[in-house]
């Protein structure tokens, strides 16, 4: 068996969907285990950019059978959308499978989502409101609807009814807005049952089949460890578990059946939305690492915020997800700037911390505590091989790899495919 898990290592969009690109052209299946359309991969290839948010980024590979697995959230509009993508780019969907017991993001989840972040006003959460967390929601409030029961029409319209029997109170009495209407719902998702048929399979199944023959599985994850609904920095988090044990539940196989996990780390670190942020620049260091790293979301479009490495944050993901080696992206953004810092611990209330915090209200009140290194101001991108990275760069590295106890296989340094340096680059001290 081969089995590698792949995953944000901060508070996502670190480069994961490079990443698997990079795993998949060796790969028969790539995973994607939770989430929704609320999270995106950009990849490029050559003058080729495919913008994915729910197939993953192995329908780039013939050969490779992209997979949406039963931990997912999946709207059928936006699936669709994405296959449609796909034909247009000749890249085979026919391929792409989809979990029967994935849930389906129905338009109540994408209207309460919508309307509970205008009601929180400056509480809100900073959803995408493409309805992922009221779907998560009705799931473990088992009132669900997964994509099986769009081939069964009474079924599937019984439980609409009974799920607008209760939406429908709360959205004039709670939210101000108007109810919806049951039979318009049900005639629009099942002519998507229509298309997505054929995509439809037991993917716990078709994932164990391919191991069992000594095939190659990546799992892909969205979002990242810091988003984590239970590890994440609550409640600014996502609604799923982004994390190593999520792809485990998400997908239908066993903690034995994996091989490796890597997790992928920026250079540098980004967040979108609202939540604490120790090492977040306000200044004009963080406004070049937005410019220079083309901090914009891929599926909201929203300026990220950006800040130095912080050390404490990704020692906590090599914890809770068992890393086994490092991916760095991004490391050529930190070209452009003279002195480099990295978070090594907080300082609050006159205490230290080198491990996360217990009480996550620290994370808004501590202080950074930093380590400089000098930077290297020299273009990399061009380099492909470690010992030709400049000595600062190497320095960089080597002591990211010594905090963490995690070695780094591979280093991005460009956006393209070939803009990276692999093999066992810095070992854990």
């Amino acid at each position: 068996m081969s089995a590698t898990i792949i995953l944000g290592a901060q508070w996502g969009d670190e480069g994961k969907g490079r990443v698997v690109d990079v795993f998949a052209k060796d790969a028969d299946a790539v995973v994607r285990y939770q989430g929704g359309n609320n999270a995106g991969h950009t990849i490029m290839v050559g003058e080729q950019k495919l913008a994915l948010s729910l197939i993953p980024s192995g329908i780039m590979h013939p050969g490779c059978i992209p997979v949406i697995a039963s931990g997912t959230v999946i709207d059928p509009k936006v699936l669709i959308g994405e296959l449609d993508m796909a034909i247009e780019k000749n890249l085979e969907p026919d391929r792409v499978r989809v979990s029967s017991n994935a849930h389906v993001i129905m338009p109540y989840h994408r209207k309460l989502d919508a309307v509970k972040e205008r009601y929180l006003g400056k509480n809100r959460i900073g959803t995408t409101k493409k309805g992922i967390g009221p779907a998560y929601t009705d799931k473990y409030d088992r009132s669900g609807i997964r994509i099986q029961d769009l081939f069964d029409p009474g079924i599937f319209k019984d439980k609409v009814v009974t799920a607008l029997e209760e939406k429908n109170r709360v959205l004039p009495r709670v939210y101000n807005t108007l109810p919806m209407d049951a039979d318009e719902i049900v005639d629009e998702y099942l002519g998507y049952a229509r298309r997505l048929e054929p995509h439809v399979a037991d993917t716990s199944l078709l994932i164990w089949e391919i191991l069992e023959r000594e095939g190659s599985v990546v799992f892909e994850g969205a979002q990242g460890t810091l988003l984590d609904v239970d590890h994440g920095t609550y409640p600014f988090v996502t609604s799923s578990n982004p994390t190593a044990g999520g792809a485990l539940v998400g997908s239908g196989i066993g903690p034995k059946a994996v091989d490796e996990i890597v997790g992928v780390a920026k250079a540098y670190i980004s967040r979108v939305g609202t939540g604490p942020f120790p090492t977040e620049l306000h200044d004009e260091i963080g406004d070049m690492m937005i410019e220079l790293g083309g901090e914009y979301g891929t599926v909201t479009g929203r300026r990220r915020r950006c800040g130095w490495l912080d050390l404490v944050a990704l020692r906590y993901a090599v914890r809770v997800n068992t890393f086994t080696r490092l991916f760095i992206t991004k490391l050529d953004i930190l070209s452009a700037f003279d002195t480099i810092k990295v978070a090594v611990g907080y300082r609050a209330n006159g205490e230290e911390h080198h491990h996360f915090p217990r009480q996550q209200g620290v994370l808004y009140h501590c202080e950074p505590i930093y380590r400089e290194f000098p930077g290297w101001k020299t273009d990399i991108s061009e380099v492909r091989h470690y010992a030709d990275l400049p000595r600062d760069a190497h320095r960089y590295l080597e002591f990211i790899a010594e905090e963490t106890g995690v070695p780094i296989g591979w280093v991005s340094v460009g956006p393209e495919r070939d803009q990276m340096l692999d093999g066992e680059l810095v070992d854990a001290v």
